[in-house]
């Protein structure tokens, strides 16, 4: 398997690519990273080195790669933080070429505008772009709880919230929606959900709410479920899965009392997770 995967990239700690290639390529990926950003580590530390590429720049490499002639055998595109419209404008572009070159392709976006307790943390133009081009262009969404309230223009507290919110996301484009962090009044104190959606079924994952707050988690989320997507499996295996190992990685991550996913010391658990999550229809 194949994938352009077009987002940030930090030198030290996971997230971005930095926190996607690793798993992909533990699982048999062969990834062909563009980066949107290139910066020493999170902008959550407070102070970071390096900065954004340029539009043209990602146009530039898209093309090279495109160059080679390889396109035919890329199974997806996997986009996260895009930096700017005028990027979000490359990666569109991107998608657009790798589906003409293979009908099959599939492109995943994972809409990076903001997290509950920060509010939108993206340029201007962002969010509208995201939802009116990005996620036409889209077979997969990936967002977390605010960023599925943002997109789909309305509070999700309630089940039936959460049921409306998604549906309308489905309206804009995707096939699936992938909600990550999820917490309703529907989900227990001390747990956490993530609820995937193809429009005819609905399934959820819940596991424990371990006690740390890692960035990268969502961005490995979404690249272990568009893998297993991918490769066939049903849209509950894919969600238990990917669930499952991002559950062993942040189980090690806490154990560790680290800053960063664990990505590397534990790995093994990409590949046969210690403790399996099942989906559950809701």
């Amino acid at each position: 398997m194949n994938l352009l995967s077009i987002q940030s990239h930090v030198a030290y700690g996971h997230v971005g690519n930095s926190a996607a290639v690793f798993p992909l390529q533990r699982l048999g990926v062969e990834v062909w990273p563009v980066h949107t950003v290139q910066f020493s580590n999170h902008p959550g530390y407070g102070a970071w080195k390096g900065g954004e590429f340029d539009a043209r720049l990602i146009r530039d490499v898209v093309q090279g790669i495109e160059q080679r002639s390889v396109f035919g055998t890329c199974d997806g595109v996997l986009s996260g933080y895009m930096g700017s419209v005028a990027i979000g404008e490359a990666i569109v572009d991107a998608v657009s070429r790798v589906k003409h070159a293979n009908p099959a392709a599939r492109y995943c976006c994972d809409p990076v505008i903001g997290d509950r307790g920060r509010g939108v943390y993206v340029k201007t133009g962002l969010p509208e772009f995201i939802r009116h081009r990005a996620l036409a262009a889209a077979d997969i969404v990936t967002p977390n709880q605010f960023e599925l309230e943002h997109l789909s223009g309305r509070t999700v507290e309630t089940l039936a919230d959460m049921l409306c919110a998604i549906d309308r996301l489905h309206a804009l484009g995707p096939r699936i929606v992938l909600v990550t962090s999820l917490h309703i009044d529907a989900t227990p104190e001390g747990a956490i959900d993530v609820v995937a959606s193809d429009g005819a079924e609905r399934l959820r994952v819940r596991t424990p709410k371990l006690p740390i707050a890692i960035n990268g988690a969502g961005d490995a989320m979404a690249a272990l479920f568009f893998a297993g997507h991918l490769r066939g499996g049903s849209l509950a295996d894919a969600l238990s899965r990917a669930v499952s190992s991002l559950f062993g990685v942040l189980a090690h991550t806490a154990e560790a009392g680290a800053r960063e996913l664990q990505l590397v010391g534990a790995q093994e658990e990409l590949i046969t997770p210690s403790r399996i999550f099942p989906a559950e229809s809701i």
